[in-house]
Formats: C-alpha cells, sequence, structure tokens
C-alpha cells in the first residue's frame, strides 16, 4: 500500500475529549469497520457529482479520496451546494457503507462513505488554469506556471511520492552496504571541464565568482584522501546546459558514491545489486536483468552504433563491408574502396520483409537528413530490391546467412565512416525494432559499458582530448601513458588513442544511468594524463590544486560511480520525460515559470556586486536601431 494510502495522520481521533479542529481522519483511512463512527475529514473537493438532487462529493487530501454525501435533507445540503472544484473545506458527518453495486474497488475506501451533517469552507478556489480532475493533456508553460495545481493531479503527485521513496529507500540500504552520508559545499571553484557552469559573483571579493558544483567529484575524492572511506550522498548537481527529455537544465540530483582501495571490479559489484534491488522494489513487478552483461565500449559501438544501447531491442548490427567490396553496388563498392575507416553496417528486420514496411523506413531516414536507408528484402526465391540486384544472387545469401534472415525478413545497411554514421545507425535500429514490435517494454534491461577510451581525436581543432573522465586511471598506468607521450612527441597518436580507462558506465534501456572510474591518484601520472590532453603541468597544479597537492600527501587507490537519481525515478515511473518527476522543474529554455526565474537584478544589488550588465551585441543594435 503506498504512502498516498495509508494514514499520515497520527493526530486522527480525539485528544483529550476534543476533536480535532481539523480532522479525525485522513481521505484515506475510512474502512468498513468505522462504518457508524462521528468523523471530521478535510481536503480539497477534486469532483462534485449531481445525482436526482443528492450530492456526491470527492473529498481528497494527500492520503487518498473519500466520497462524500448530502442530500436536500441534509444540514450541510446547502453549503455543499455552492462548492466548487479544489475548494478546500471541513466536512462532519457518520461513516455509512455505500449502497450495494456502488462500491468502488478502485478505492481502498471504497466500500464506504460520509454523509455530511456539517460542512465549513476553509478556502475558495478561483476558476482554474488547468483541470486537477483526471489526466488531460495541458501545455507544459502553464502546467510549471502553476506548478502547485499540476502537483495535486493523481499521477504528479504519485511521482513525487515515488521519488521520496526512492531516497529513502536508497539512505537506507547504503547505509546497510556500510557506506557514510557526507555533504559537500555547494559554493566551489569553477571547473574547466564538462559543462558550463553556473556562477556566483563575491561581494566581498570584486571581480571573483563562485562556481555551483557540476558534481562533487573532486571533494568525494578529497574524502578519500582524508582517510574516509565508503561515501555516499543524495548529491545536488549543477550544469548551465540545454534540457533534453532526460535531463534536466540546471539542477539535478545523483547517488554520488565513492569507494576507497577498490579495484573496477569491486565498485561494479558493490553497486549492481544495489540497482538491481531499487528496480525491483519499485518497478511494479516488472522484470529486471538478474546480471547486467558487461560489453567492452567498442563492441558496443559496432552492435549497436551506441554506447547506451537498449538491450530490450534484441536486433544487433553486423559489419557486412566485405560482401559489398567490389560489388556491383558502386555506391557502396566505391566509399570502402575510397577510405580504410568505411565501412557498411546492416541491420537485421526479421519479419519486416514486406515493400510498405521498408519504404516507410527509406521514408523515415529522409525525414532524419539522410538520403534514404537501403534494403534487401528477403524471398524463398532469394533477395528483392535494388541493392540484391546490384551485388548478385551469391552476395544477398552471404548476407542472410551472416545476419540469421530468412524469407519474410529484411536487412537495412548504412555506409561510411562508423564515427559520422554510428548515431544514425542506432536511430534506425531501435525504428525498425520498435516499428515491428520487437521491444518488451515491460521489462528493466541493464548493462555495464566498460573499456571506454582514455582520449579521442578533436577533428576540428587537431588535437587529442579526454573522452570522458579526465581523473580516470588508465589501463597500463604511467607505462601506457610514457609510451603514448614519447609517441606523440615523433607525431603518431595511435598509442594515445589506443589507451582504455578504467571507466564504466552504467544503462538501462537505453538511458545512461551514470558514469564511473578507478581515479588517477598519483601526482605524477596525473600530470602526464593531461599533458597528453594537451595539459601543461601548471595548469594541472592551477586548476586542480586541491587534488594535486592532496595526492602528494598519500592518496588510496579509489573510484567511484553517480547513478542519476531524476533518471532512475523516470524509468521506475515509466515517465518519457524528467520533468515529470521533478518537484519544481525548469522548462526547457531553463526557465522557472512558477517563480520568475532567471530575473534581472536591481541596480543596488549589482554595484554592491560589483558587477555591470553588458547586453548581447544583437539585444544593443536592436536598441540603437529601436
Amino acid at each position: 500500500m503506498s504512502a498516498k494510502e495509508t494514514s499520515g495522520a497520527g493526530m486522527a481521533g480525539k485528544e483529550k475529549g476534543k476533536t480535532h479542529a481539523y480532522r479525525t481522519h485522513t481521505c484515506g483511512d475510512l474502512r468498513k469497520d468505522h462504518i457508524g463512527e462521528t468523523v471530521r475529514l478535510s481536503g480539497w473537493v477534486h469532483r462534485i457529482r449531481d445525482h436526482g438532487g443528492v450530492l456526491f462529493i470527492d473529498l481528497r487530501d494527500h492520503y487518498g479520496i473519500t466520497q462524500v454525501v448530502a442530500d436536500p435533507d441534509s444540514p450541510a445540503f446547502e453549503t455543499a451546494d455552492k462548492l466548487h472544484a479544489e475548494w478546500v473545506i471541513r466536512v462532519d458527518g457518520y461513516v455509512r457503507a455505500r449502497p450495494e453495486g456502488t462500491e468502488n474497488p478502485k478505492l481502498p475506501t471504497g466500500e464506504v462513505e460520509v454523509f455530511a451533517t456539517g460542512i465549513d469552507v476553509l478556502s475558495e478556489a478561483k476558476e482554474l488554469p488547468l483541470p486537477v480532475f483526471g489526466e488531460p493533456h495541458y501545455p507544459e508553460d502553464i502546467r510549471l506556471k502553476h506548478r502547485y495545481l499540476d502537483l495535486r493531479r493523481e499521477r504528479m503527485h504519485h511521482n513525487i511520492m515515488l521519488r521520496s521513496q526512492v531516497v529513502s529507500w536508497l539512505r537506507k540500504r547504503m547505509e546497510e552496504e556500510g557506506f557514510t552520508e557526507f555533504q559537500t559545499p555547494i559554493l566551489t571553484a569553477s571547473s574547466p571541464e564538462g559543462a558550463r557552469d553556473f556562477v556566483v559573483p563575491s561581494r566581498l571579493h570584486p571581480g571573483k565568482f563562485y562556481a555551483l558544483p557540476q558534481a562533487p567529484q573532486i571533494y568525494k575524492q578529497l574524502i578519500m584522501a582524508s582517510g574516509f572511506d565508503r561515501y555516499f550522498q543524495i548529491a545536488p548537481c549543477f550544469r548551465d546546459e540545454d534540457a533534453r527529455a532526460d535531463r534536466s537544465p540546471g539542477e539535478f540530483y545523483q547517488l554520488d558514491i565513492e569507494m576507497s582501495f577498490v579495484t573496477q571490479e569491486d565498485v561494479l559489484s558493490t553497486v549492481e545489486p544495489v540497482l538491481r534491488d531499487l528496480f525491483r522494489e519499485f518497478g511494479g513487478g516488472r522484470p529486471v536483468t538478474e546480471k547486467f552483461p558487461r560489453i567492452p565500449y567498442h563492441e558496443a559501438m559496432r552492435k549497436y552504433g551506441t554506447d547506451k544501447p537498449d538491450l530490450r531491442n534484441p536486433l544487433e548490427m553486423q559489419d557486412v563491408s566485405e560482401h559489398f567490396r567490389g560489388s556491383g553496388f558502386r555506391i557502396f563498392a566505391q566509399m570502402l574502396e575510397k577510405d580504410e575507416r568505411n565501412r557498411v553496417w546492416a541491420i537485421p528486420a526479421p519479419g519486416g520483409g514486406s515493400r510498405a514496411f521498408c519504404d516507410r523506413m527509406n521514408s523515415w531516414a529522409q525525414g532524419e537528413g539522410q538520403p534514404g536507408l537501403g534494403y534487401i528484402m528477403f524471398r524463398e526465391d532469394g533477395g528483392a530490391g535494388p541493392l540484391a540486384k546490384n551485388i548478385g544472387p551469391d552476395r544477398t545469401a552471404a548476407i542472410a546467412e551472416q545476419l540469421g534472415l530468412k524469407a519474410g525478413d529484411a536487412a537495412f545497411f548504412v555506409a561510411g565512416n562508423p564515427q559520422k554514421f554510428s548515431a544514425f545507425a542506432a536511430d534506425a535500429r531501435q525504428k525498425v525494432a520498435d516499428e515491428l514490435g520487437l521491444i518488451d517494454k515491460e521489462r528493466f534491461a541493464f548493462c555495464w559499458i566498460v573499456d571506454f577510451p582514455m582520449y579521442e581525436w578533436n577533428e576540428d581543432e587537431k588535437r587529442i582530448e579526454f573522452s570522458h573522465n579526465p581523473f580516470s586511471m588508465p589501463q597500463g598506468g604511467m607505462e601506457a601513458l610514457q609510451e603514448a607521450w614519447e609517441a606523440i612527441e615523433t607525431g603518431d597518436y595511435g598509442p594515445a588513442l589506443g589507451i582504455k580507462a578504467y571507466q564504466y558506465d552504467i544503462v538501462c534501456n537505453g538511458v545512461e544511468l551514470s558514469s564511473g572510474a578507478i581515479r588517477n591518484h598519483l601526482p605524477e601520472l596525473m600530470k602526464l594524463a593531461f599533458r597528453i590532453a594537451g595539459y601543461e603541468p601548471e595548469v594541472v597544479e592551477e586548476k586542480f590544486g586541491a587534488l594535486y597537492r592532496a595526492f602528494q600527501y598519500g592518496a588510496p587507490p579509489h573510484g567511484g560511480i553517480a547513478p542519476g537519481l531524476d533518471r532512475m525515478v523516470m524509468l521506475l515511473a515509466d515517465e518519457p520525460n524528467i520533468r515529470e518527476v521533478v518537484l519544481f522543474p525548469m522548462n526547457q529554455q531553463a526557465e522557472d515559470l512558477l517563480m520568475g526565474a532567471p530575473a534581472p537584478l536591481s541596480p543596488q544589488q549589482l554595484r554592491e556586486l560589483h558587477i555591470r550588465v553588458v547586453p548581447p551585441k544583437k539585444q544593443m543594435k536592436q536598441e540603437k536601431e529601436g
């Protein structure tokens, strides 16, 4: 039974012989064994129904709904007849059984009703800008501006209560696992890595700024260097980045974890059962992956086109380049001949061998900005479609054999440099499976992505940069970094780009819940790792001075992870958008419509902070022209 269905009113009943001012019971309390009792309830008018002059009022509070009845003979009828939705009222009356055949099995209170002997209006409500009863689709800007009304809706109330229960469960479980919760600062220093910071001007130090933490990353590593062990925190994080369905702009929360004297295996084997049990506890009975598969990064990219694969989708892409090399399909053949990095990937589509489906997928690809999506339809007598005709029956049969396809199936093809087309290929794989009904949407499919590359090549700037987390321990340690640095000095970036890191992501149903890593805890190794990415040693000492200095005084090997709380609750609530599980979120433009933020400061506030606002050039031009 959920918190909303159970009594939270320990105050229910009588105190020193006097009835409570507002309620003896909550609207979720009353059952058949209360029949005949005189009660007092308070709550919101959820809905009013007039059945031949008899008024039925659904009275709602945090805990549930109770049906209140007032007929023309009731002394409360005159007041009941004036009520409107969302008025706050107090009801006195007695509990009786609902007439046979009118029970509501969907409500815990559905076998009884309260016959009103008195109703007092505690607060009236103006005409509502959005309905509370029911779950109609409503514009998000109106919902966010009047969030206090939106949160009264049953679905939203349930989501927020679910979030609270998840946080409570996690705190208890982490303590049971031997972790201790510590709080880290909110005002900190700006970080040169990651997303944009939110900055806070200092009044006492003109021209200097604090930053809100993008994550407690450095602090939690300092906690390990301070001699503590097994830290966790339900941590607020702040990043000035654009909104997405699975990301809130501005502020989000994560289950932040760090452990000392651990290997990657220790972290994974500690965190995995916590997440598995969490989703079993709150997942509504949906199956949860028993043993999370561990998929190397490069394998994930090759099979799924993404490092966030949805494993509810059974389709795996395969490299079929050799079947097109030197073939009669000159577009692919010439592409493969032109650049050794180019490949042809195939997306199997079991049961998708109809012309209508293949044409529909081709149109979808064009809508995604692609020239199209090549395909082969497999028949009893061979392949059908332009590609099959151009490459011939033998190559077509070889593709079908490699992909395990038969008559009635199809295959779709993407070609070029996988680094450029993998994102589209991943979307196409998901679209094919979704259209063919192959995705089991009633389960939670987890996996670990491991062995991320330590570095990647920035083609625009022609330089190496960190691909994931700059504080990670490279596989191969100092020896691997020294070999890479020596090669870089000769102009060879290959060894550096080949270094893997002890980094790992946890993914569920195609949503990245967290990144983590075993940390680089050695000062000299840390300096060389950053130097390969273009940071001179003095920059490391300046930008990451606290961490660098701490490591000089003896730091334990340590590692951690930080699963996103908002994303986990979003999956558990089966919501497509993270704003549906956040109490007071911003909109997609990073605006708080409820509180009116961001907002300009007064001239006096700006003077105190030693700040002058310089409008963007476009705005200045418009003001001059105006």
